[in-house]
């Protein structure tokens, strides 16, 4: 087929690092699209240089023929094993309903679907119109043009973390296509995310914990609930769907047995007889330990409410339980290990960012710091009678 434009090719960028970053460049249909590799090659100084330079684009040429595979299985004769055709809103609406009837971040995936029909009404959309520039594109849209309208009557620009999360739900879903073959390639791949940024970890001391226990809640199984996770740091989803039949007696202590709805880890976790007690009595092994909850809404209503009720002036969520889980057991002298293992964490550094909250080490350093001037009750006494 002389003339014939090949429709994947290996392509080559020189990084300002001086590695060069090898890439896939797609032509299907008169359209360019891109898949970056994440391979990169290294200047040769050495013959371990020249060795892994010759291995990495072995490792490329092999993805190179594998997509060139993949779409000319597509042209000839073998089209009907993917399906690009398929309409990209009615799969990502498909997706915001498997949230929604999950109970997971649904509104979050129906803001990001709102940012996308501002982004591109065409409600025909295709996943062959899907590339690498519609997504670049995407990303542009959500750094430039991306708003909170949360507020009614507001309307701020996105959070770095919004935007970070609007983008993942897309990268989720063109994922999911790829997996189930709806398309030949998948045009996200090498397009970076944004980067997070670090939030504001909200949480009560444990003397602002005792004023709120000892005030009237409004909502009996919201005040039990959140107690609980403040005692136990679990997650309000571990909570919810928390049965008889997870809780053992392990010695003097009592266990919870579960997997996280989160991550799917298994895990095992003692729990203090207090946060024993909130439970309230056993019931039959399929039964919901706390079995009536609100919306995520009207349930953090209730709690700042009860919060300002116990003159507590802090924006409080029912999540911030669990930050005050983190932070209460650094304060009582717990090892950062012991704590990531109670709050089930699989990466250290997530727990290190509630040491960051509470730096003991600074707050000694300043308290040294001794006094320049005289203090209030020392002039009272100097002054002549």
């Amino acid at each position: 087929m002389s003339g014939t434009k090949e429709p994947v090719r290996l392509r080559k960028r020189k990084m300002p690092s001086g590695n060069i970053s090898l890439f896939l460049e797609f032509y299907l249909d008169g359209k360019r699209s891109y898949e970056y590799l994440k391979l990169y090659l290294v200047e040769e100084k050495t013959r371990e240089d020249k060795a892994r330079n010759k291995s990495t684009l072995l490792l490329a040429e092999e993805i190179r023929a594998k997509r060139l595979l993949e779409v000319r299985d597509g042209e000839y004769g073998f089209r009907s094993q993917f399906k690009e055709n398929t309409f990209f809103y009615d799969y990502f609406r498909a997706m915001c309903e498997e949230r929604f009837e999950s109970k997971g971040n649904w509104g979050n995936w129906k803001s990001c679907l709102n940012h996308l029909l501002m982004y591109d009404s065409n409600q025909s959309l295709t996943f062959k119109e899907i590339t690498t520039e519609w997504v670049e594109g995407f990303k542009l849209f959500l750094e430039t043009e991306g708003k909170d309208g949360r507020r009614r009557g507001t309307c701020q620009p996105l959070s770095q973390n919004t935007k970070m999360s609007y983008f993942n739900k897309l990268r989720a879903c063109l994922n999911k296509a790829y997996d189930e073959r709806v398309m030949p390639y998948n045009p996200i791949n090498g397009v970076e995310t944004f980067k997070a940024e670090e939030g504001h970890r909200m949480y009560l001391t444990i003397d602002e914990l005792r004023i709120l226990a000892d005030t009237e809640c409004s909502n009996d199984a919201v005040r039990k609930a959140f107690l609980f996770s403040c005692l136990t740091g679990l997650r309000r989803s571990d909570i919810e769907k928390l049965t008889w039949g997870e809780v053992y007696a392990q010695g003097d202590f009592t266990r919870l047995m579960f997997k996280q709805k989160k991550t799917g880890g298994l895990e095992y976790l003692d729990i203090s007889p207090e946060a024993s007690e909130l439970m309230g009595e056993r019931g039959e092994d399929e039964e919901k330990v706390f079995d009536y909850f609100l919306s995520d809404d009207r349930a953090n209503h209730v709690l700042q409410c009860w919060v300002l009720r116990a003159g507590i002036n802090k924006k409080i969520s029912f999540h911030c339980g669990r930050h005050t889980f983190a932070v209460m057991m650094l304060d009582l002298g717990s090892d950062i290990y012991v704590v990531s293992k109670l709050l089930g964490h699989r990466n250290l550094n997530t727990t290190q960012i509630y040491a960051k909250v509470l730096d003991k080490a600074k707050q000694e350093a300043v308290a040294r710091i001794p006094r320049i001037t005289k203090a209030k009750d020392e002039d009272e006494r100097e002054k002549p009678k």
